[in-house]
């Protein structure tokens, strides 16, 4: 595959274009540094919108759970997906209501999901799926067994159909309201980990995860 996505009617930017990107490294960058994901789809006539994890391996994004969810049931029967993940880096306030936005980046996706099945690759998916939750994480924890290998539906979606959008820098005001007396800028936004709680229930005197002891937290 190229670094390129070529640009589809689904996946073409028409509002604001000049915040579009349809470059694979861009799109890739925003998929992998995103906590969660949105995935759209029809059931039996209705819509659907559901938040998930979700994980990039090469040109997959992939999508995992119970075998009894709707949303992975009916994706597997080869119903269309809609995905979209959203990273929020700052509030912009402008001098008027009008103008207030938000600096972002983020990415829609279209396509039509495989079920994973090779064992291998989905052991690969699963460790993957553990790092992006905490790096280093599938190391100090248990592997899964083969049997919760097998109870988890694992179904992968070709990065194909997608574009990136986002949005950064100042505030945009009108000429005419530049001289009011209000506050401008942007105030930033990030995800933070917090203090870590442990279990009721874990073993007293055990160190925290290597990547929790050694990143800033609150």
């Amino acid at each position: 595959m190229t670094d390129k996505v070529e640009s589809a009617i689904k996946a073409e930017i028409r509002r604001y274009p000049d915040r579009a990107d349809y470059d694979r490294p861009a799109i890739d960058a925003i998929l992998d540094e995103a906590m969660f994901c949105s995935v759209g789809f029809i059931d039996d006539g209705h819509p659907y919108v559901i938040p998930t994890i979700h994980v990039r391996v090469g040109d997959t994004l992939i999508l995992h759970g119970s075998p009894a969810s709707r949303m992975l049931r009916t994706l597997k029967t080869g119903a269309e997906a809609s995905v979209a993940v959203t990273i929020l880096d700052g509030l912009v306030l402008a001098r008027s209501v009008f103008n207030h936005s938000m600096n972002y980046r983020s990415v829609v996706l279209f396509g039509t999901a495989a079920e994973i099945t090779d064992p291998d690759e989905k052991l690969e998916a699963m460790r993957v799926f553990t790092d992006k939750i905490l790096p280093g994480r599938w190391d100090e924890a248990r592997a899964p067994s083969d049997k919760e290998i097998k109870g988890t539906l694992m179904l992968g979606i070709p990065i194909e159909v997608a574009s990136a959008k986002t949005r950064s820098g100042p505030p945009v005001d009108e000429p005419e309201d530049l001289e009011l007396p209000v506050w401008a800028g942007v105030v930033p936004y990030r995800l933070q980990a917090g203090t870590p709680e442990p279990a009721a229930d874990v073993q007293p005197g055990l160190p925290l995860p290597h990547a929790l002891s050694s990143t800033d937290i609150d």
